[in-house]
């Protein structure tokens, strides 16, 4: 497998998370023991630990954000619109059993099972996340290339956009069942084909060596992190190839501030705020997380900037 290398964002500027380290030992000997299944019993209720199976990609230049930062300050509107809302609004939400379907311009339309899925060759992935917001973290996420789901179905010479499609529960998911919902449901997300099929985007089905929890987007979630945070659809049903640029939620709601493409470029201020530095999660201090500079693409342009020669991504932002 090719080993993607990122540049490493100043240690000093974020914190690792120590009980993470010492459990990466632990999967990592898993690992060399050929283990293919789940290595540990839950720790928590509906979260298992996944192993890093024979294969896993780990970036060790990348410090990962506190644990607990990445699990109580994120946004899942499903749940609410703040912060908290995912981790205290979302333990009723249930995750198995759980399909997603891959279908559209595709000649073998397939459903898939999540624990075929946890099944697969897992990786793990220590990536930048930048919020539209101008905050940041590094997760180390378990998952697979989207790559390699799209080869089973082979999609047609015709196809040009890969389509997600959320899940809709307003009985588990109260975000969704409000009064004045800040989105029309399900949220839809949406790529080129040529991104989707990038090795950088990932199925992500756990985080820090455990199945994904529920404020995180279980049980599976998109992550394509040379974008900003809000292309991640979270507990993903549906992927549908199509021949035409598809609708997607935020730029459905606000066009003039969330593009299609939602490329991290610093050059090009949201309407409301700048977006040429980030306030990196769990660094603390006094006056609370010092900002740093934005990097164009979040630092993957050596990977990516070639998907978009030619284009104007002031325009096409």
């Amino acid at each position: 497998m090719r080993v993607f290398r990122y540049p490493a964002p100043p240690p000093s500027s974020i914190t690792p998370h120590r009980a993470w380290l010492s459990r990466r030992d632990l999967l990592a000997a898993g690992a060399a023991a050929g283990l293919t299944g789940l290595v540990m019993p839950p720790r928590a209720a509906g979260a298992a630990d996944l192993a890093a199976r024979p294969g896993a990609l780990s970036n060790a230049g990348l410090k990962p954000t506190p644990l607990r930062d990445v699990t109580h300050y994120n946004n899942f509107y499903e749940f609410g619109l703040e912060k908290t809302d995912p981790a205290d609004r979302s333990a009723d939400f249930q995750p198995r059993p759980w399909t997603i379907r891959v279908d559209g311009m595709v000649a073998k339309p397939r459903t898939y099972d999540i624990d075929a899925l946890l099944a697969r060759p897992l990786e793990e992935r220590i990536y930048r996340m930048r919020c539209v917001e101008a905050w940041s973290m590094v997760i180390p996420w378990i998952g697979f290339a989207l790559r390699d789901l799209l080869a089973e179905v082979e999609p047609l010479g015709s196809a040009k956009y890969v389509a997600f499609e959320s899940v809709v529960r307003p009985s588990q998911m109260p975000g969704q069942g409000g009064v004045l919902p800040v989105l029309d449901w399900p949220y839809v997300e949406a790529l080129r084909l040529d991104e989707a099929l990038h090795p950088l985007t990932i199925l992500a089905v756990g985080l820090y060596g455990q199945t994904l929890p529920n404020q995180n987007g279980a049980p599976v979630r998109l992550v394509v992190p040379w974008k900003y945070g809000f292309k991640g659809i979270k507990s993903v049903v549906r992927i549908r190839l199509t021949d035409r640029m598809p609708r997607t939620s935020w730029n459905v709601r606000a066009p003039d501030e969330y593009g299609f493409y939602a490329n991290v470029n610093p050059a090009v201020d949201h309407p409301r705020w700048s977006q040429a530095s980030e306030r990196p999660i769990g660094t603390g201090g006094f006056f609370g997380a010092s900002r740093q500079p934005t990097l164009p693409f979040n630092g993957y342009g050596a990977q990516v900037a070639g998907l978009y020669a030619g284009m104007d991504l002031r325009r096409d932002f």
